[in-house]
């Protein structure tokens, strides 16, 4: 963001879930408070479609020539982790920090809940918040010397099947690690080991921790554990020929390209990061209790969120 508009004019951008009543009740708020601080609202050309019948949308800017990423200050997501790997889809190469306010179930990425949104959107007016870097991937998929997908993920990039289960290969820097049967394979960042790769039996990895991991999806295998490698490796998974049907390859659970058998998929660290605000000083051991709800009590008596161990 150029020092003239820090210092001339205040733009946010918003984006919502738009087809829940909560999260619309939420824009309507959020957008009021923010033009009475004199603050430029920003959308996204769908989402001013979507909220035309509940807001003047005439009073606020849209995304994109009208008002490019880096003219941004912030984004306020209001919904679920889903809307905000929506909103840094938006913003990919660009500054701007993403405050999350959770709307949805667990919401990972999204710090505060709705009934904090208030406190929130003053905090961010105030510019009360620390950002952090999350490492992002890139994602190349190729069959025959080809290249059929060129893309990116903040959580995960998964190679899944489609109807039979896949005959793959991983390997690591070049090499090649094993090969068996499986329904799948998530190549994850330490912010995605919460996500997909959670479910499917990885570790969970602190969010400073420079690493990429690999988790088999149901392998039919001896060795099916995941792997954590450092973010210098480049990661593969290679659909082997004999497959007979195709798979496919899912980058955060939005960008979407089948691979037919012999497809192989690259992943490396990427160059740009995502910017999440955090507007909490607690650390991620708390976050994690929190949103997954964990016992932190047991038979030498409980223990409270925040209390260390002795």
């Amino acid at each position: 963001m150029s020092e003239a508009n820090t210092q001339s004019e205040r733009r946010f951008l918003i984006v919502s879930h738009t087809h829940r009543e909560e999260a619309i009740q939420a824009t309507v708020e959020a957008m009021s408070t923010l033009q009475r601080a004199g603050v430029t609202v920003v959308l996204h050309a769908d989402d001013r479609a979507e909220f035309a019948p509940h807001v003047d949308t005439t009073t606020v800017a849209v995304l994109g020539d009208e008002v490019p990423t880096t003219d941004l200050e912030a984004a306020i997501v209001l919904g679920g982790d889903g809307t905000i790997l929506r909103t840094a889809e938006l913003l990919r190469g660009s500054e701007c920090p993403i405050i999350g306010v959770n709307l949805g179930h667990v919401g990972f990425l999204a710090e505060m809940e709705s009934y904090d949104l208030a406190s929130t959107i003053d905090r961010v007016l105030r510019r009360d918040y620390t950002v952090e870097e999350r490492l992002t991937i890139e994602v190349r998929a190729t069959c025959n010397g080809d290249v059929i997908a060129d893309t990116w993920a903040l959580n995960e990039a998964s190679v899944e099947k489609q109807r039979r289960m896949l005959e793959v290969e991983i390997g690591v820097d070049g090499r090649p690690v094993s090969n068996f049967a499986c329904d799948g394979m998530v190549v994850a960042t330490p912010t995605g080991s919460t996500a997909y790769a959670f479910s499917a039996g990885g570790p969970v990895v602190w969010p400073g921790v420079q690493a990429m991991l690999m988790v088999p999806i149901a392998a039919h295998a001896l060795f099916n554990r995941p792997l954590v490698t450092g973010t210098d490796s480049e990661l593969t998974v290679r659909i082997l020929p004999e497959n007979i049907g195709p798979g496919v390859l899912w980058c955060d659970g939005r960008r979407r390209t089948e691979l037919p058998a012999g497809s192989i998929v690259m992943v490396r660290r990427s160059a740009h990061s995502v910017r999440l605000a955090r507007l909490n000083e607690g650390v991620f051991s708390d976050r994690l209790v929190r949103k997954f709800h964990l016992p932190v009590s047991g038979w030498r008596g409980s223990r409270r969120e925040g209390e260390g161990i002795a």
